[in-house]
């Protein structure tokens, strides 16, 4: 009994663990930087929109990254008419369902549900995979259905099984190689994926950047207003003994 009640105490954490799986990589976003910003949302336009939309953002809300609505309506509406309109994915559900076999799922809170770490990890270890239907696979992902649309810009990778000796055992790894050249070295794919993920933490809480200056202020308020009613109670109870 008291072994069946430890195994149900530690079984959330070995879920856990086994969901980890790869390392992840530490996304180095930042969410002032608003040139990252702009071109994370260039890309998710140009290449994620094709089958994943933010329908819980809207257009005009990128003014907030430095953008006129007009360079939102010359550059970035493309499945739209009006800038005021959500970014709603250009096909229907039912359409990508019967060419999927299941809708791409919406990217609004896609951060905020797997986290910047586990998407900048995930956009880079994309490798070539002959035995699945998109002919892709990932390390982060494995058995991924999403084939990879960033691979003009990365390139095409091996999976490559790589085997050490670590405590007199035998360990395999994995590690991508090269099979072609994209239009981006390593640096520029990278920094590319960093805009994008910047961006879509951006659009799982487009306020959280207000949020927290405005949280600061009320925290330096509250201890002022602290301080006050401090010395209020000690002039009152001054003489009460």
């Amino acid at each position: 009994m008291k072994k069946l009640l430890i195994a149900l105490l530690f079984a959330p954490l070995a879920c856990w663990a086994s969901e980890q799986g790869y390392r992840l990589d530490r996304a180095p976003i930042d969410p002032h930087d608003l040139v990252s910003l702009q071109a994370g949302a260039r890309t998710f336009v140009n290449y994620c929109m094709g089958c994943h939309g933010a329908q819980f953002m809207r257009y005009n809300r990128l003014t907030d990254l430095g953008l006129t609505e007009l360079q939102i309506k010359d550059n970035l509406l493309f499945t739209a008419d009006k800038v005021g309109a959500t970014m709603k994915v250009a096909m229907s559900a039912k359409e990508s369902k019967g060419w999927f076999g299941v809708a791409p799922p919406d990217l609004s809170v896609i951060a905020r549900a797997r986290g910047a770490d586990w998407l900048y990890t995930y956009l880079r270890t994309f490798y070539r995979d002959p035995k699945t239907t998109t002919g892709w696979n990932n390390l982060v992902f494995p058995n991924v259905g999403m084939p990879h649309v960033l691979w003009t810009l990365q390139g095409e990778k091996a999976l490559k099984e790589v085997k050490r000796e670590e405590g007199g055992r035998e360990v395999v790894e994995y590690e991508l190689t090269e099979l072609s050249k994209g239009s981006q070295n390593t640096v520029q794919y990278d920094t590319t994926v960093r805009d994008l993920v910047n961006f879509l933490v951006y659009v799982g809480e487009p306020a959280a950047t207000s949020r927290v200056r405005i949280g600061i202020v009320v925290l330096f308020v509250l201890g002022i207003l602290f301080v006050l009613a401090y010395a209020l109670k000690k002039e009152y109870w001054k003489d009460v003994k």
